[in-house]
């Protein structure tokens, strides 16, 4: 069977990243310029340079437009229709408080604001039971209190919508093809209103725009387009139009996907996936695979579906300094984004990460991309020299301290992946990607007493090869709190896992817990609870009742990923850069990926590749491996 050409694409900040998989097995990549204002056109023109009149093609998209609508609150005006007297749900949310000791916290960013939550006089019961529907008349009250308001998007849930289905129907199909319609039974059929509720609102948010930009997207890529989901899984474009919400995290869950395949490939299975980029720092844990949540928090909003479990910090190559009132230099969370991006790339006036790497030598005129992004030395220096005059520090002290207060921020991150839940980071190798993650890894894993770093090939574009990585994956839920017929439940699920994925692989999962208690823990169906819970909480209560909660099924289709294969080709002049490392200047090796050998090397070096930059500390050693990963010990 002739194998498809397959093309991952990662739109983030700074840059779209292409990962050409061709039938031959071979890997290219290449990197455009993003365009927040028109990322379809970028993606478009990358797909055509890819692909290069190929018949057929797969293409496999990780988005940041749901993300970065909810983020900066660019979504859809949204309607919430709930049950009559539970309007205040999402105003009311929990009574948890995030700032325990702040007395004047700030007021939680809604997404639906109070005059635009309706109620209907509708009730079913904890059981399934129904008392009162939606009348024909309270269904016309409704549809034109919608129209009144001008919304855009309806998001549906009512009190125990998860247990019954039908009075969300009965709103659902009266209100047509009008307006853009989310009912809980479909995004979230899972116990617990108040995130249930804001898991359909936050769909009912960003689906419009993600509609038609994939509609648009759909329409005019001549190849079919999958779009990776916050689990790590793939899904068709048409399913995500009205699933936008399983979208949330896509671009980092190629990420983690990438990290594991690519450390695999080297033998290691436990592994802090540490992914730079130019606007953010996203870091995970696995063990064998990404770790997985379905309790997750983006900006203060529960979001009930599942999604890696990755944490982010607002620090990147665009990450900009300042001095703040104390006197004291800062770096992020504010970033230079894609426009006007770092000075070094000619627009932007204020320093960042990169034009401290820039000043300190690290980061040369033709390096990034190939050369086909110019950088303006000239420029950078001039940016972080501003800040070394408020300082009353030299240019090198100013650049070097930039850098030191990333590294601290991005530690922190990967300590509350590892130290904070219970991981000694030591017994975990560091695989460290994203265009700048090279630059600062040995330097943070020193730090956190980690001794081997890996750097992936292709490293400034792994999120769009764990993309070609990534399986088609649909993950079904159905909440049982309090009721019997378990397998009937799975068979439902699996009867409508076989409908829409014929060939896939199916896996049984349930959420359970202690009796009594708050929050569950997903296993297997028929995993041993106590051994789960022990490893999780360090305590079991054999002698306590389990109860199951919500009942999952998730359908698996697997994909031929890419070869990870590296033909060194030593040889060639290895050329020398003045480098600021260590604390002075000083004159090391600076060669190609391709001609590091498999044998260790000492550093300190500046190992360049097309995407990315390594940079090896004195005291730790280097080499390429089979796989294309630069392996570097301490």
């Amino acid at each position: 069977m002739k194998k498809t050409l397959r093309i991952g694409v990662d739109t983030g900040g700074t840059f779209t990243d292409f990962v050409v998989q061709r039938p031959d097995g071979k890997l290219t990549s290449f990197k455009l310029p993003s365009n927040p204002a028109d990322p379809a056109s970028v993606i478009l023109a990358g797909i055509t340079r890819a692909a290069s009149g190929a018949k057929k093609a797969e293409v496999v998209h990780g988005s940041t437009v749901a993300t970065n609508a909810l983020l900066e609150r660019k979504g859809a005006r949204v309607a919430f229709v709930t049950t009559a007297g539970f309007e205040d749900m999402l105003t009311i949310g929990r009574q948890n408080r995030a700032a325990l000791y702040d007395l004047s916290p700030p007021p939680k960013r809604l997404l639906v604001p109070s005059g635009l939550c309706f109620g209907v006089a509708e009730r079913a019961h904890y059981d399934g039971s129904i008392e009162k529907g939606p009348s024909a008349l309270e269904l016309k009250r409704v549809r034109a209190a919608l129209r009144k308001a001008k919304v855009e998007s309806v998001a549906i849930c009512f009190l125990h919508g998860w247990q019954t289905t039908e009075n969300e129907r009965a709103v659902r199909e009266a209100l047509g093809e009008e307006w853009f319609v989310s009912a809980s039974h479909e995004i979230a059929p899972e116990f617990r209103e108040y995130e249930r509720a804001s898991t359909t609102a936050v769909n009912a948010y960003v689906g419009p725009m993600m509609d038609r930009y994939l509609g648009d997207l759909e329409k005019r890529s001549p190849y079919p387009l999958a779009i990776m989901q916050s689990n790590g899984g793939l899904l068709p474009a048409s399913v995500v139009r009205k699933h936008a919400v399983r979208t949330i995290l896509s671009g980092p869950a190629g990420g983690a996907v990438g990290a594991v395949g690519v450390a695999a490939a080297s033998g290691f299975t436990k592994i802090l996936g540490f992914d730079m980029g130019g606007t953010s720092t996203d870091v995970c844990l696995c063990e064998g695979a990404p770790r997985e949540t379905t309790e997750a928090y983006v900006d203060g909003l529960p979001v009930r579906v599942p999604m890696l479990d990755i944490h982010t910090v607002g620090a990147g190559g665009g990450s900009l300094a300042r001095v703040d009132a104390g006197g004291l230099l800062r770096v992020g969370p504010e970033s230079a984004g894609a426009r006007p991006g770092p000075a070094c790339y000619g627009a932007g006036t204020q320093a960042t990460v990169t034009d401290a790497h820039v000043v300190l030598g690290r980061i040369a005129e033709e390096q990034l991309a190939g050369g086909e992004v110019r950088i303006d030395a000239t420029r950078a220096a001039a940016a972080v020299s501003a800040v070394a005059e408020v300082l009353r520090v030299s240019i090198d002290e100013a650049a070097a301290g930039i850098i030191r207060i990333a590294n601290a921020n991005m530690e922190r991150a990967i300590r509350a992946v590892s130290v904070e839940r219970g991981y000694d980071p030591r017994d975990f190798a560091l695989v460290a990607f994203g265009g700048g993650g090279g630059l600062h890894a040995c330097e943070i894993a020193a730090q956190l007493g980690i001794r081997t770093v890996i750097v992936p090939r292709l490293a400034g574009a792994l999120s769009a090869l764990g993309m070609l990585m990534a399986d088609n994956v649909r993950d079904y839920a159905a909440g049982v709190l309090g009721r019997a017929g378990h397998l009937q439940a799975f068979a439902a699920l699996e009867r409508r896992a076989r409908a829409e994925m014929r060939a896939a692989k199916l896996a049984r999962f349930a959420d359970c817990r202690y009796a009594g208690q708050s929050y569950e823990l997903k296993i297997p169906f028929g995993a041993d609870f106590h051994a789960a819970h022990e490893k999780a909480y360090g305590f079991a209560m054999p002698e306590r009742a389990i109860e199951t909660v919500t009942l999952r099924v998730r359908a698996t289709i697997a994909v031929n990923g890419p070869r990870l294969e590296h033909r060194p080709a030593p040889g060639g002049a290895k050329e020398k850069r003045l480098v600021f490392v260590g604390g002075g200047w000083r004159s090391i090796g600076s060669p190609r990926r391709e001609q590091v050998p498999p044998r260790p090397a000492a550093g300190p070096a500046l190992v360049l590749d097309y995407g990315s930059t390594t940079l090896v500390p004195a005291g730790w050693r280097y080499r390429c491996d089979g796989a294309g990963n630069l392996i570097c010990t301490a």
